[in-house]
């Protein structure tokens, strides 16, 4: 039989031994057990002249460091039912949150440029992927889509600043001739002015307070001002973001957990790539306003058709506003031809804007992204309430992430449990 006073005795000598300093398991570290006499570099610490050579050695002594791992093993665990331990824990926490929904209040405005930024470069990095996949490196592919950018910008700027100072040269000219017409009683301007005393008004205004209205075009300056900057921080932003995209994503995926790390990269990875067709279903809905605006303006014969079928465009890459915006300026443009031109223009701008947003949106976006229709509607008005034009901007994005990772983590999960 065997010797149970000695498997006794041996069981009460290791249960006096503390269990986290018990022979770990097959796999696991044994933590460095604290040295409960003082060490060399306690006594170096005490010294009134320290040597940092010597308490370095001492230390990496001390901590059992090797070329594996250079600074030590690490020590035992804190005991984390300890009252002191948990309460500093919480109030740690606590103001850490707090400190964070400061940070995040504060710097906002920040915050949105640095997210349009990279959502900017991901809806470039389609294309950017497209050169390299023949051939290029990422390099040199982002350079080559940003000369393209700057080509079409460059050819923009050549239809729309010659007819801008073209017009704003024919209003200084044509001064004169309105406020004859204002006097003019006869003449529809002059009636309005009788009524109206629209020209009362206006020297009144001018003439009321010269320190408003130089306060308010000290403020409409700082307001451009601050737009250009926003401007610049996110081009700069959004380059530096597609040269180091990969790196980028990278660097998120490797703060996730090593178990789930693979399904963080290939759900990522599908985000990343929804986002791309949104911004390729959002050209194509703004190429679509360009070759309407152009076809309407050639049938009534308003002027400069390409010019303002290009502009209608670019303000239709904006969700919510940029299709009203491209109408009020080819309703102004039609004014040059007939006030019933004017106002069926603006019509069909309203009309074209009802279909943009229940007819054309929903199904390209159910087609580029995988976003029901509702769904579309519904997330661009939230973003647009929550976070204006960005917000607009990035909603279907956003709620296209949400409803892969309810598709993929949460619905599994709810059926598991």
């Amino acid at each position: 039989m065997p010797d149970r006073t000695s498997g006794d005795a041996t069981q009460t000598e290791r249960s006096l031994v503390p269990r986290r300093w018990r022979r770990p398991r097959e796999g696991r570290r044994a933590p460095v057990p604290p040295n409960p006499s003082t060490s060399a570099l306690d006594s170096l610490l005490e010294a009134s002249s320290l040597e940092p050579e010597h308490v370095a050695a001492a230390a990496a002594t001390e901590a059992a460091a090797t070329d594996e791992e250079q600074y030590g093993r690490p020590g035992p665990p804190i005991d984390g039912r300890s009252p002191f331990f948990v309460a500093m824990t919480a109030t740690f926490g606590v103001a850490l949150g707090v400190l964070g929904v400061l940070v995040v209040y504060f710097s906002r405005g920040m915050l949105l440029l640095l997210l349009l930024s990279l959502f900017i470069a991901a809806g470039l990095d389609p294309v950017v992927a497209f050169f390299q996949r023949r051939r290029m490196s990422r390099p040199v592919s982002v350079v080559v889509v940003i000369a393209l950018l700057l080509l079409v910008s460059a050819g923009i700027g050549d239809l729309v600043i010659p007819v801008l100072v073209q017009q704003i040269t024919h209003l200084v000219n044509a001064l004169p001739r309105y406020f004859h017409q204002l006097n003019n009683s006869s003449s529809f301007l002059g009636r309005i002015n009788h009524r109206f005393s629209v020209e009362t008004r206006i020297k009144d205004a001018l003439t009321k307070s010269s320190s408003s209205i130089a306060t308010g075009l000290l403020g409409f300056g700082r307001r451009v001002l601050g737009a250009l900057t926003s401007t610049l921080i996110v081009i700069v932003v959004s380059i530096y973001l597609l040269f180091d995209l990969p790196r980028f994503k990278r660097l998120v995926y490797s703060l996730t957990p090593r178990s789930r790390r693979a399904r963080v990269v290939l759900l990522g990875d599908e985000i990343f790539v929804k986002v791309g067709g949104y911004v390729l279903g959002r050209i194509v809905i703004s190429v679509i306003s360009g070759l309407g605006t152009w076809v309407w303006c050639l049938v009534f014969g308003v002027p400069y058709p390409l010019l303002l079928a290009v502009l209608v465009a670019i303000f239709g890459l904006l969700p919510v506003v940029g299709s009203t915006i491209g109408g009020l300026i080819a309703a102004a443009a039609a004014l040059t031809v007939s006030v019933p031109i004017a106002i069926a223009t603006a019509s069909f701008y309203i009309l074209y804007r009802l279909l943009e947003d229940y007819v054309l949106t929903p199904p390209i976006m159910n087609k580029t992204v995988d976003v029901p229709g509702l769904v579309t509607v519904i997330a661009t008005l939230i973003g647009a309430v929550l976070l204006g034009i960005i917000g607009a901007l990035i909603a279907i994005p956003v709620a296209a992430a949400v409803k892969l990772i309810v598709e993929q983590v949460a619905a599994p999960r709810l059926e598991r449990s």
